[in-house]
């Protein structure tokens, strides 16, 4: 080879090392405050509280009971468990995989970009990268759905561009290896969050828009892609009604309706794409009126642009439909057309565009970059440089929200002052602070906003009864079953409730129907344990608190009972070791500490069985 051209081969690689490490550079800075967040909202269900995390016998549930976690995602949990096993409940590392992972999509998203010789491809890149409304998919863990599925989509995307020669020259003898490698990497994407199954069609776009059309045998070769995404879509889309519980009124809407949703939606979130100003994590929830004649401009000027897109297509180019029809198709799934749960509280939300946004990104700094081409360099490059420090600035501005729920919520509250989700959590937030009087004006204020909703019945209900308005909570309590009858928590707490008052056989009924409803409810086993101790049948109450260890392991609560029942039998050595363990869980568990110290002073007196007792 002659040495000039090694040398300029060498100057190409180095300029791309360059260029790959500011992007990595930027996501990095950028995310810092998200990085130093904690958990929030959905983050107990998928990591804090979730069982399957803590066992191998529950990462075997992971991939083999769909209902064994909040969505079926396998892939995802088996990160999250294995993080489990590395730091523990610290959440610093599972933000720190998620940049990690949308910082891998950067790199994959310019390499293919390259690829395509797209104008401005390194712009592209980075503005996907540090664009605020990407915020919500990385900086909340449970939200490891978009980075992971993410990762593994352009990953996919990467090998099928290899595998139909869109990377070059075609390399024949790896075409096996680049297909299966494609395909196995496109079923991952999947079991981190369905909403790639839009790929094979994103493929086949790109090849008309590069080639001017699509041959038989290409798609033949997308057709198992199709296949098993529509599987896996059709799958989730069961799941979302049958187990994670996207039914009922909120989503009673016509096919006419969907359509409404679905173009504003589009115009929604390409507005924040251009315009990211007021992120919110609870967008407020639009009225849909199909009798109102204004909401019919969103769905038809979509209509419009595509058909306009396609009959200029010679003179602009294929680039700007594909762009279109690459945003709208792989939002396709969270447009109305299928019901999802976060539809209960809105129809938008941020994370919903994490791969969507790609389209518009790609397709406004194309444009941009080709007009501005016959401008003075370092003026297009000081123009783009603030543009990213712009969206950088906004991104580590916007990661402050996710530092913790309180901070999260109130801010939704700021910006969406009619939010009844955040008005709920919010108190919820204050009653765990102790702070009652505060969180009942924020229930009061949910109540006001959503006057049916379960949840909110549930947790006035606590409130009341903590401050000793038992009749009132009680109230709650049965208007929460009334709209659910199937509430488990709303039994639970009733149960305790009448458990307070003395009515032991109203609240064992209510404690017994939660169980029927939800065998594997620890805290319910925890309370009907309650109960039969107070009557002084300490073997059943011993059983329920097994079991609820057994379903959650780290419940100091339930150890403390048992200390306690094991205490009032003279079982003081079992007794002492549930007292530590609960101690060990909960360092700060003032009663456990008490009680475990009467107990040790108990047996190193008087150690026989008449005497051993302990303060409940």
């Amino acid at each position: 080879m002659h040495p000039g051209k090694t040398h300029g081969m060498v100057t190409l690689l180095s300029r791309k090392s360059v260029l790959a490490g500011l992007l990595l550079f930027f996501t990095l800075i950028a995310y810092l405050p998200a990085i130093q967040g904690g958990f929030i909202w959905d983050d107990d269900s998928y990591v804090t509280e979730n069982q399957t995390l803590r066992s191998l016998e529950g990462l075997s549930k992971i991939w083999v009971e769909p209902n064994s976690s909040p969505q079926y995602y396998p892939l995802v949990f088996s990160t999250f468990w294995l993080e489990h096993k590395l730091w523990g409940l610290n959440p610093t590392g599972y933000h720190l995989v998620n940049v990690f992972l949308h910082a891998l999509s950067v790199l994959l998203l310019y390499r293919l970009l390259v690829y395509l010789n797209v104008p401005g491809a390194w712009l592209a890149a980075a503005v996907f990268a540090l664009h605020p409304v990407h915020v919500e998919s990385v900086a909340w863990v449970a939200e490891r759905k978009n980075v992971l599925s993410g990762f593994f989509y352009f990953s996919s995307a990467f090998c099928l561009f290899h595998f139909f020669g869109l990377a070059g020259e075609r390399e024949k003898k790896l075409n096996l290896w680049w297909y299966t490698s494609g395909l196995l990497l496109f079923a991952c994407a999947l079991l981190s969050k369905t909403v790639t199954s839009t790929l094979p069609a994103a493929m086949l776009l790109v090849l008309w828009w590069k080639r001017g059309g699509v041959k038989g045998r290409e798609v033949a070769a997308l057709a198992p892609f199709f296949t098993l995404g529509l599987t896996m879509g059709l799958a989730t889309a069961w799941l979302e009604k049958h187990h994670v519980g996207a039914v009922g009124s909120e989503w009673d809407l016509s096919l006419m309706d969907r359509f409404l949703i679905a173009g504003r939606a589009l115009w929604f979130y390409l507005g924040k794409l251009v315009w990211p100003r007021e992120l919110i994590f609870n967008y407020p929830r639009w009225q849909v009126d199909a009798s109102i004649w204004w909401q019919y401009l969103y769905p038809m000027g979509v209509v419009l642009v595509v058909i306009v897109l396609w009959l200029f297509r010679k003179r602009l180019g294929r680039g700007p439909l594909v762009g279109v029809l690459f945003f709208c198709g792989t939002l396709f799934p969270a447009l109305g057309f299928l019901d999802v749960y976060p539809f209960r509280y809105s129809y938008v939300a941020d994370h919903f565009q994490y791969l969507a946004s790609v389209g518009l990104i790609v397709l406004l700094v194309a444009l941009v970059s080709k007009a501005v081409s016959r401008w003075d360099r370092r003026i297009t490059s000081l123009l783009a440089l603030i543009v990213l420090l712009l969206l950088g600035w906004q991104t580590w501005h916007q990661g402050y929200v996710y530092k913790d729920v309180k901070t999260l919520w109130s801010d939704t509250i700021e910006k969406n002052p009619l939010s009844w989700m955040a008005h709920n959590n919010l108190g919820a937030v204050l009653a765990d602070e102790g702070r009652l009087e505060e969180a009942l004006s924020h229930y009061l204020k949910a109540l006001q906003l959503n006057s049916t909703h379960p949840e909110i019945h549930n947790n006035l209900g606590n409130a009341l009864a903590k401050l000793g308005k038992f009749r009132q909570a009680e109230t709650h309590y049965l208007q929460a079953l009334q709209t659910n009858p199937d509430y488990v928590k709303a039994h639970s707490n009733l149960g305790n409730l009448l458990a307070t008052q003395g009515r032991l056989d109203e609240a064992m009924k209510h404690f017994s129907e939660a169980l029927r409803l939800r065998p594997d409810y620890a805290e319910a086993h925890i309370n009907l344990g309650n109960v039969l101790a107070s009557q002084g049948k300490f073997d059943e109450a011993i059983n329920h608190y097994s079991e609820a260890l057994r379903l959650k392991p780290d419940s100091a609560q339930a150890h403390y009972n048992l200390g306690n029942t094991f205490a009032f039998m003279g079982r003081l050595e079992e007794a002492i070791a549930h007292y530590s363990e609960a101690l060990r869980i909960k360092p700060d568990y003032v009663a456990a500490r008490k009680n475990l110290e009467l107990v040790l002073q108990i047996k190193n007196k008087v150690p026989s069985k008449g005497d051993n007792q302990a303060r409940q």
